[in-house]
């Protein structure tokens, strides 16, 4: 997830970037380097960003998982034992 957001933070950065530049009337030169380290910067942020989502979006699937996991397991197992007793045999 992480790469996903670098790859849509940075160029998105960089587009607004040089929009700016554009629209302001900006040296090329300058709007461009600008543009580059937005890029970078907010490909960095991106990356961090989605990274650690990655991991509470894990973490929490884990934990779910576990706890019905561990419900599942608690329910007794006399249960079925309980319902074949209560089953009529078929007669041969």
């Amino acid at each position: 997830m992480g790469r996903a957001y670098a790859g849509i933070l940075g160029p998105l950065a960089c587009g607004i970037i040089l929009a700016r530049g554009l629209v302001a009337g900006s040296s090329a030169e300058g709007t461009l380097l600008a543009a580059s380290g937005g890029l970078f910067l907010f490909a960095a942020i991106g990356y961090v960003a989605g990274h650690t989502a990655d991991l509470l979006v894990r973490d929490s699937v884990r934990t779910q998982f576990q706890a019905a996991l561990a419900a599942w397991n608690a329910q007794p197992a006399d249960s079925t034992t309980a319902q074949q007793k209560t089953q009529t045999k078929p007669n041969a």
